[in-house]
C-alpha cells in the first residue's frame, strides 16, 4: 500500500524486526509524516535482501517511474491474462481494497495507506458497495408477476 515514492525512497536499515515482525519505518514523501508500517512475514521474503547488506542501501536500487518499466509491468499484467491498463499506483488502490474485503476496519486501512483523513479512505469503500450491488443482482427468481 506504499506510494512509490516511499518504495523508490526506501533503505534497508528502515526495514526493521520487532517482536511483532517485520515493519517499515520512514518518513513519508508526500505528507512528511513519520510512520511505522507493518509488513508480513511472505512480504519481507520476497524483497530477497542480500546477507550483510549495507543499511543504507535501496532496496529497490534503479527503480524508475517511467514509460519504459511500465512496458514491463503491461507485459507482467498480460502475462496474468489481466487486459486492464494498470499503472503502479493500480497496487495502492488493490492492497486498499483487498484489505476492505477480507475485513480490515477502514480505520486500520486508512493507517497503512498514511492517510491524513479518513474521508480519503472511504473512496474504497465505494467500489464495495458496487462489488455487493453487483452480487445481490445475481440472483434473479423466475417468479410470476402475479406474485409480486
Amino acid at each position: 500500500g506504499l506510494r512509490f515514492s516511499d518504495i523508490k525512497a526506501l533503505c534497508r536499515k528502515q526495514i526493521v524486526k520487532t517482536d511483532l515482525g517485520y515493519h517499515l519505518e520512514f518518513t513519508q514523501q508526500k505528507t512528511g509524516k513519520f510512520e511505522r508500517q507493518p509488513i508480513s512475514e511472505q512480504a519481507f521474503k520476497l524483497l530477497n535482501l542480500p546477507e550483510g547488506s549495507n543499511e543504507n542501501d535501496l532496496v529497490f536500487d534503479g527503480l524508475k517511474y517511467s514509460a519504459y518499466n511500465n512496458k514491463f509491468l503491461a507485459q507482467w499484467i498480460g502475462a496474468a491474462g489481466i487486459t486492464k491498463n494498470i499503472t503502479f499506483h493500480n497496487f495502492r488502490h488493490t492492497f486498499a481494497t483487498l484489505q476492505l474485503h477480507y475485513g480490515t476496519d477502514i480505520y486500520t486501512v486508512s493507517k497503512l495507506l498514511g492517510h491524513k483523513s479518513l474521508k480519503t479512505t472511504q473512496i474504497y469503500t465505494k467500489v464495495l458497495d458496487q462489488a455487493k450491488q453487483e452480487a445481490v443482482n445475481k440472483i434473479k427468481l423466475d417468479l410470476n408477476d402475479e406474485e409480486l
